[in-house]
Parts: C-alpha cells; structure tokens; sequence
C-alpha cells in the first residue's frame, strides 16, 4: 500500500486520510503533462475492505493503517455503514426525490478454490456484496465477461468493464470489485439558456472555449426546503486556486490534513455574484495499486493444497466516468482487485456578495455531509478534453 496513517479508531477520519492520499495524485506533474482525473474514495474504501477479510499479518497491518480500523471487522462494518446511508438510492425519497445511487461490491473465485470462512462470511455480510466462483483456470475470459457484467449491471451500463480480457488467466485465483452509479441534481438547476462559452486557462497558459453555466444570484441564494435539508445531503465541493499555476500548491495544502479540508468547507450560506461553473465530463482509469507481495492465505485455498499456496494482489484497477452540466452531476465508478496465486479555498471572512468563476484548474469533491463521506474526488485541467 502506497498510503499509510496512524491508526485511528475513527473509521471515518480513516476514509478522509485514504482520500486525502490519494488526493496528492491530483497535482499536475507539468504543463501540458497531464489530463483530467477522478476516483472514488468510497469505492476503493468497499473493495480494500473486503480484502482485508482475507488479509493476514503485515498485510492485514498496512490496510488497516490505510483505512483507520482496528480490525477487519471494524472496516467492514464502517463500509456497510456508508453504503447503508451514503450509497444508499435516494431517488424515491420525499420530497422531490434526492440522487440515484447504485452500489455492488463482490468477490469472484476460481472455482478450484474453497474461499477462506472468515472472507467468505465478510462478504456475506457486506451490503450489497456477493461472493461466486467462476472457472478462471479453464475459462478466464468467460469469467472477466462475468466480472464485467455485474458491474455493468450495477452501473445502469455506465460502465461496461473494468476488467479487459487479459486481464485474467489460469494463475487468478480472486478478483474482488465494487462499482458506484451516481445521478444528482442541483437543488436549484442552471439555466441552461444562460450557458455561454467562455474561455477557460489551462496549465500551460493556452485557453479553451468551454460552455460555462451561470446562476443568477437569486437563484444560489434560495434556502433549501426544510423537509429536504433532513434528509442526507449530497454537495459538490470546488477548490479553485488564486492563481491560474496555483494548482499544485491547494493539493498540497488540501491533501496535509483533515483540518484544511474540514475548516474551509462553508457552513452557512452566502450572497453569490457572478458564478460560472464549466460543463464538463471526463472518464479515468487506471491503477491504484502497483503489483506486490501479500499475505492473502484467509482470502482462499485451493483443494488438497495444505501447505496453502500464497497469494498476492496483482492489482487494484479503477474506472471512473463523471459528467457534469446544469441539471446536475452524474458519475460512476468502479474499482477492482485481483489476485494471482504464486511462489511468493473558502477563507474565514466572507464579503457579503462572493463572485466565484472557475476559469481556471480546480479541484472537486463530492461529498455526503451527513456521514462525512466523501464518494469522488478530481481535478479538472480542461473541461474541453
């Protein structure tokens, strides 16, 4: 694991830390270098934890100092906890209905293996999570086309692999995936004939003539109905710096403690002027994880094989797909793991009228603010790409 903390009995300061972890990968190694980016905290949160299950010694010790646990068992409750409420569909809640949200976590084995009781009962347990044996030894790519199906299926389609059809062969023993599908609206939606295009600065100093919504300010200053603001409330936050290279300085000042990130968070509201926000979508893959040792023996093991053959995390793949425009924001995601069997800034003051125009690199977060739970995080370098 690249991103370890101390131990805390917090599960949800352990979701922050993981998120702010990963949140330095957001920095933009140079002009011209690197492209939009998106993950989701909550999603790699699920499938570590269900790793963890299966997790011993030093390996179970470094994802438990990643995530903030004691136990697997504290993980995986604060994981079923998160997706009880903060994953949970909302899209039938009075009144006015709040974001379609759908959340599947699950293992699948190779059929020669007997999964391990303790990670065969964590992801029993799991809301939302299933255990099922495929045929990777004889039928891998039948198998990947499973994997793929179930997160398509969670994903409305979004979504339609996260895994390609090399991606296992007869030496995977596990994989373990979860995928999010996320459908928000604004509480008060843009206008969209008041969409204009407007040039947006990127790293290297060119612009970019991007459609960018506006609100008027009467409309960002309606109060909330009072019925709504009792239920969990989703909120997309954006960091923009004060300078247009000042990108790398706010991930570094966000991702060195929670407190940055708690403190600036607004907590009540304010006047807005002239606010332009662009539209954009962006789809990320990749990994999040590089290849390595561990010590997996309570995941599974193969039948007659009682010395228990160790396994090791091959890699923790992830795909996020997030669109934005002025009815609100849709994303999904989908994160997987998979095992091969081996040898071995809002200041304290505030004006009372806050113009806020994105025209330059900023940082996202969505987040729930009831649970704290923060379900993606990104960066945008062009809304055009």
């Amino acid at each position: 694991m690249a991103c370890k903390r101390r131990r805390t009995k917090s599960n949800s300061a352990g979701l922050t830390a993981l998120s702010l972890c990963l949140t330095k990968r957001l920095a933009p190694v140079a002009a011209g270098g690197d492209a939009n980016l998106a993950f989701s905290p909550a999603s790699i949160y699920a499938a570590l934890a269900l790793l963890a299950a299966g997790a011993r010694g030093g390996t179970l010790q470094e994802i438990l100092h990643a995530l903030g646990g004691e136990s697997h068992d504290d993980l995986a409750a604060f994981a079923r906890r998160v997706a009880e409420r903060a994953l949970a569909d909302r899209s039938r809640s009075p009144p006015g209905g709040g974001p379609t949200v759908a959340f599947a976590c699950g293992a699948w084995y190779d059929a020669a293996w007997a999964p391990g009781p303790e990670f065969r009962d964590a992801a029993a347990a799991a809301d939302k999570a299933e255990a099922r044996a495929v045929d990777f030894s004889n039928e891998p790519e039948k198998a990947v086309s499973e994997i793929n199906g179930c997160v398509a299926a969670a994903t409305n389609n979004h979504i339609n692999s996260i895994l390609d059809s090399s991606s296992a062969n007869a030496l995977t023993s596990l994989v373990v995936a979860s995928a999010i599908y996320f459908k928000g609206k604004w509480e008060v939606p843009f206008t969209k004939t008041h969409t204009r295009v407007d040039k947006f600065y990127r790293l290297d100093g060119s612009a970019a003539d991007v459609p960018f919504m506006r609100s008027s300010p009467s409309a960002s200053g309606n109060e909330p109905d009072k019925a709504a603001d009792e239920l969990l409330r989703y909120s997309m936050c954006i960091f923009l710096p004060d300078e247009r290279d000042g990108l790398a300085g706010l991930v570094a000042k966000i991702a060195s403690g929670p407190g940055f990130w708690h403190y600036r968070l607004p907590v009540e509201r304010v006047p807005v002027g002239d606010f332009r926000l662009p539209k954009f979508k962006l789809s990320a893959s990749g990994s999040v994880r590089q290849a390595g040792e561990a010590d997996l023996s309570g995941m599974a093991k193969s039948d007659g094989d009682e010395a228990g053959t160790p396994l090791h995390v091959a890699d923790v793949r992830h795909k996020v797909v997030l669109e934005v425009n002025e009815d609100g924001a849709m994303a999904v995601v989908a994160t997987s793991s998979y095992m091969l069997r081996g040898a071995s800034a809002v200041m304290a003051d505030q004006p009372e009228t806050v113009d806020f125009v994105a025209d330059n690199l900023f940082v996202f977060f969505v987040i729930e603010e009831v649970s704290r739970a923060i379900l993606f995080v990104g960066r945008v370098l062009d809304p055009s790409v």
